[in-house]
């Protein structure tokens, strides 16, 4: 009896690596996923911020002349974390051009909100797909979004 418990044992050698090996792929897969559409679920909620931000900061800015500098100056103190920059209607990373943006001189609204009224609007686009924030993961292409956007649009006062 002892014998056969011995053989039987000795047949299940391996299985563990081997189904671990199985395994691994798929639980790589699954991390590296969470991973890569946190980090992108982060640069835009970034963008989000630094849109309504900057079209706040160009709208209560006093100086005509200074709106769209302080608008562009708070759309970068909000993508700064990201080592991503916006300067003549282009985001850079690295150097790299990853999208556009642009502030608005003020005016009209959309929707019109009344006669006389003016808004200043901040566009951001960035170019996901082309520029990710961490590394490509193969099969990761299909879930990432292709460009990421936000607009935002603030009453001037």
């Amino acid at each position: 009896m002892i014998g056969r418990r011995r053989r039987g044992q000795r047949s299940e050698r391996g299985a563990a690596a081997l189904e671990f090996a199985l395994v691994m792929p798929f639980l790589l897969l699954l991390v590296f996923g969470i991973i890569s559409y946190g980090m992108m679920l982060s640069l835009r909620q970034s963008m989000s911020q630094a849109a309504t931000e900057g079209a706040r900061a160009a709208a209560v800015t006093l100086n005509a002349s200074q709106k769209q500098t302080e608008g562009y100056a708070s759309v970068n103190d909000a993508l700064n974390s990201f080592g991503v920059s916006c300067a003549s209607g282009t985001l850079r990373r690295g150097g790299a051009s990853v999208g556009t943006c642009a502030v608005s001189s003020p005016g009209a609204c959309t929707p019109a909100a009344g006669a006389g009224i003016q808004c200043v609007t901040v566009s951001l686009v960035y170019n996901y797909r082309d520029h990710p924030l961490v590394p490509s993961f193969p099969g990761l292409g299909v879930v990432l979004p292709e460009t990421l956007s936000y607009s935002a649009q603030a009453r001037v006062s």
